[in-house]
């Protein structure tokens, strides 16, 4: 459990140190200076000059990555179903930690007010519509369910780790191109996805697999109990 608890401090940490501002304050946090603001800028202006298919592809490419994380994880999940393995119960909290991990990004959105930068730099061009006004854009939602998948199969999958961890940074990286987020709401993102479930894992995995495991044994035993034609 202490150790858990020590990686959402170090993820929550994390995403504090990144946060433009925005507790006490009323007004939403404009970010037009540092690192992060040049990077957004010079992002977008060079995918200004790619070609159109490229900009297809950037529109669509966060939800196909999700896709493609959600659908390892599944067959991650699938596998240790049909082994007994923990992967089965692994997949399960991995589930449950994305979805909680979404809600606190949401609930960040909310204290910070960040501004989205296609509404900072309104005369840039960008791929993708920017959001409405009371959308906030820290931290990324995107990255933090990437970040979650990600992170959840690197530690129940590690064979995979050299597909999925790259495919997260994708995703993320592909909300600043299509210049929706700038870069430290990504980043922010898949730190607080991927501490949220590495904790669940590392808090819960023993005792989910336990249940998973009673649960099967309830399941196998019903139906061995069955006859067809019997009353």
């Amino acid at each position: 459990m202490a150790a858990s608890v020590f990686v959402l401090f170090v993820g929550a940490t994390g995403v504090a140190l990144l946060a433009p501002g925005g507790l006490g304050e009323a007004q939403p946090q404009v970010v037009t200076k540092g690192a992060s603001a040049e990077l957004y800028r010079t992002a977008v202006a060079s995918a200004a000059q790619a070609p159109g298919w490229l900009e297809v592809a950037g529109r669509h490419g966060a939800v196909a990555g999700l896709a493609g994380l959600a659908l390892m994880l599944a067959c991650t999940g699938w596998t240790g179903w049909r082994r007994r393995g923990p992967a089965a119960a692994g997949t399960v909290l991995v589930g449950v930690a994305a979805v909680v991990a979404y809600v606190g990004s949401e609930a960040v959105k909310l204290v910070v007010d960040e501004q989205r930068p296609c509404r900072v730099w309104g005369p840039l061009s960008t791929w993708d519509a920017c959001p409405p006004v009371g959308d906030w854009s820290f931290p990324s939602n995107h990255a933090t369910v990437a970040g979650a998948f990600a992170a959840g199969l690197v530690v129940l999958a590690p064979r995979w780790a050299g597909l999925t961890a790259p495919l997260a940074v994708l995703v993320a990286g592909g909300r600043v191109v299509t210049g929706v987020h700038y870069p430290h709401d990504v980043l922010a993102g898949l730190l607080w996805g991927a501490s949220v479930t590495t904790a669940a894992l590392v808090a819960g995995a023993p005792a989910a697999h336990g249940l998973l495991t009673a649960v099967r044994h309830r399941l196998v035993r019903s139906a061995g109990e069955f006859r067809p034609g019997e009353r």
